[in-house]
């Protein structure tokens, strides 16, 4: 990991930046247990139902929370495209920067390989993390990152075919089900690449149809970066991503592929990606069209350290962060009020992620970056 103090350039699209550093909030405060906290709060409706939406739905359906990781892999095709085509113009080849994308994807391997050790306490072989995925999808996107628009969409849609052909076709004893939990054909690979199965459903072989995510990024930000008038842009993110979302949510309403976040199926890669690309077109207007940006550095500060972030609130703050800052908010608030248990973890989990926020925020103010 790399460290550089540069400013941050003219024309850049700052409105990825404020996506990105929302995904990565959401997700610190996840690591945080700020929605755990929430939940225990026993909540009446209609604040129970919104905190729900904060929790991966446990099979067959869609929550807010499920749009989180196809954000996060949307954003970081969009950022390649950038960064590769402002490469371009400094004289730097698809062949060059092509080592470079394969070592930043073989440490984002690493550092998702690791991480699962950290979650276990000890070795172990998983290959389930987001950074993991990342590895895979950006090598898969670059590789396209030069064709057509259309080149692309076909290639993204024809990963998807993939995902269908294998599912319901490859047909092993005990995981001839295409779409039941821990009998479908990723639980199969699974058992093959690191005999195990994930007990909440994920499966490696999500690296297939979620690459299409990434894929769309790259289009995304080839778009964002082109000289098609504000306007032109906007409304290509939000016709595809309406496009997206109906196919989607079709193929679910007409029990030919349910929308399965688990096991990635198309149509949850279609009706999450047509989310995503809505988001972006609303996050582009406001930010970089409208120039709303009075508060768009609280997410800037934290989406330039994405990669830092993750990775610091899944290892220390997990390990050290959350406990230490309980003790000195929680359990010093609960002694000293008599406020209760469940009122005072929601302290500590916020102030957890205040301190988390707080430290993106002082390497900003100094211009410290850090990048694979």
């Amino acid at each position: 990991m790399k460290i550089t103090e540069n400013q941050m350039p003219a024309g850049r699209v700052i409105s990825l930046d404020v996506m990105r550093g929302l995904i990565m909030i959401l997700l610190c405060a996840e690591s945080c247990l700020v929605f755990v906290a929430f939940e225990k709060l026993n909540l009446v409706q209609p604040f129970a139902l919104i905190v729900e939406q904060f929790f991966h739905h446990p099979w067959h359906g869609l929550h807010f929370w499920d749009l989180v990781q196809p954000s996060f892999m949307f954003i970081a095709g969009a950022a390649m495209y950038i960064s590769y085509s402002s490469k371009l113009k400094k004289g730097v080849t698809w062949k060059m920067n092509f080592r470079h994308v394969l070592l930043r994807s073989f440490k984002l391997f690493l550092f998702g390989v690791g991480l699962h050790c950290v979650y276990a306490g000890k070795p172990v072989w998983e290959l389930w993390n987001v950074l993991t995925q990342l590895a895979f999808t950006s090598i898969l996107a670059y590789l396209v990152i030069n064709q057509s628009y259309k080149f692309q969409i076909l290639f993204s849609l024809g990963l998807l075919l993939l995902t269908e052909v294998l599912y319901r076709y490859v047909q092993v004893p005990g995981f001839d089900h295409p779409f039941l939990e821990n009998h479908n054909f990723g639980a199969w690979l699974d058992m093959i690449l690191m005999g195990k199965i994930n007990t909440d459903g994920w499966v490696a072989i999500n690296i297939i149809p979620t690459a299409a995510h990434t894929i769309w990024g790259v289009l995304a930000g080839k778009l964002l970066v082109s000289d098609h008038p504000s306007l032109y842009k906007i409304r290509t993110l939000m016709f595809t991503g309406c496009i997206a979302l109906i196919v989607g949510f079709s193929l679910d309403l007409l029990d030919i592929t349910p929308i399965i976040k688990r096991i990635s199926t198309s149509s949850f890669v279609l009706a999450s990606g047509g989310w995503v690309l809505i988001m972006l077109a609303v996050t582009y207007w406001l930010v970089d069209v409208k120039k709303q940006m009075k508060y768009a550095w609280i997410c800037t500060v934290i989406g330039m350290n994405a990669i830092f972030i993750y990775i610091f609130f899944e290892t220390v703050g997990l390990q050290w962060v959350n406990g230490t800052i309980a003790i000195f908010t929680g359990s010093m608030i609960h002694s000293l009020t008599g406020l209760s248990i469940k009122i005072t973890t929601l302290v500590s989990a916020l102030s957890a992620l205040l301190a988390e926020w707080a430290l993106c925020y002082w390497l900003y103010k100094h211009k410290i970056f850090f990048k694979l």
